[in-house]
């Protein structure tokens, strides 16, 4: 296949899962036949844990990266052109680190850019704000001069307010700020203490501590939060409805900075599967920003690798 039609790699490397998908067709590369636009040819999808991706390390997410190419894509395909949405690139420096690097060793055209800036495309838009609340929490634009700004994404001990992670760290809080006033537990206090197999609100503290890795470990315990709101524990609600309004803060922030935010694409594995927070989000969003759009987004982010792949053929 690779002797006739370009082969565009998108991949969508999430907190907890990582999705590539290959299609033949669109721009041919030099030497190569050309395929009707909208003949697109499925080649390769693939999904596996994010397990090793380690963004911070430019060499070894560039290895990770073209190892991850090379175990999906059929024996003897080639790419033409390599599109990487990243979890926890969060820079333009560093971003352009691992595309160098991932260059060298693919030897196409390549993209590296935020996970977030998967979204806009993959909704088949031009411009507009990317917001992820998955395991963690994240938004992206761009400027009119077409720089990149980011913000949130800043990980569950410190940030991703309104993503699974966060979401539980900020529960916990609630039930000791309970526990402090003398309040009796409610709800919450006896689903997450549950989820987390511990005798008593105050274990709760040893238990968030002694996770090994956060994100993921904290964020796996969020549909207790969501279980405790549907009981009617008041404090889950009030958490579900900080979390919205984090959300909308986000794109608050891009506005400010001057981002058009007219289309917010919304994704996410939190978001988008627990309607109490998207509409604690959609509501805080239109109080603050009442033109702006949002859009659920109804593809898988690793569209949008694909087509800004088929954009570098």
């Amino acid at each position: 296949m690779q002797d006739s039609t370009p082969i565009a790699v998108g991949i969508d490397v999430g907190g907890t899962k990582t999705h590539l998908r290959a299609e033949a067709g669109g721009n041919p590369g030099p030497g190569q036949s050309a395929v009707a636009d909208d003949v697109r040819v499925s080649v390769a999808d693939h999904v596996r844990m994010s397990r090793g991706w380690r963004p911070h390390d430019p060499v070894s997410a560039a290895a990770w990266l073209a190892a991850l190419i090379d175990e999906a894509l059929p024996q003897g395909a080639r790419p033409a052109a390599v599109a990487v949405g990243g979890h926890a690139c969060e820079t333009p420096r560093q971003c352009e680190e691992i595309r160098s690097a991932l260059h060298t060793l693919v030897g196409v055209p390549c993209l590296v850019v935020g996970d977030a800036e998967l979204l806009v495309p993959a909704a088949g838009l031009d411009k507009g704000v990317g917001l992820v609340a998955g395991t963690g929490s994240v938004a992206v634009g761009r400027l009119p001069g077409g720089d990149t700004v980011q913000v949130g994404g800043w990980g569950a001990v410190l940030g991703d307010e309104g993503g699974s992670a966060g979401l539980v760290r900020e529960a916990a809080r609630a039930l000791w700020a309970a526990h402090d006033r003398g309040d009796p537990p409610d709800a919450l206090a006896a689903r997450l203490i549950a989820a987390f197999g511990v005798p008593e609100v105050p274990a709760l503290g040893a238990a968030l501590e002694s996770a090994t890795q956060p994100s993921a470990e904290w964020g796996r315990h969020a549909p207790s939060v969501f279980a405790a709101a549907e009981d009617g524990s008041p404090l889950a609600r009030r958490v579900i409805a900080e979390g919205g309004r984090a959300l909308a803060s986000l794109v608050v922030r891009l506005a400010g900075r001057g981002v058009p935010v007219d289309d917010v694409v919304v994704a996410g594995s939190t978001v988008l599967v627990q309607p109490a927070l998207y509409e604690a989000f959609t509501d805080a969003l239109a109080e603050a920003l009442p033109s702006a759009r949002p859009r659920p987004l109804r593809v898988p982010p690793v569209e949008g690798a694909v087509a800004l792949a088929r954009s570098l053929q």
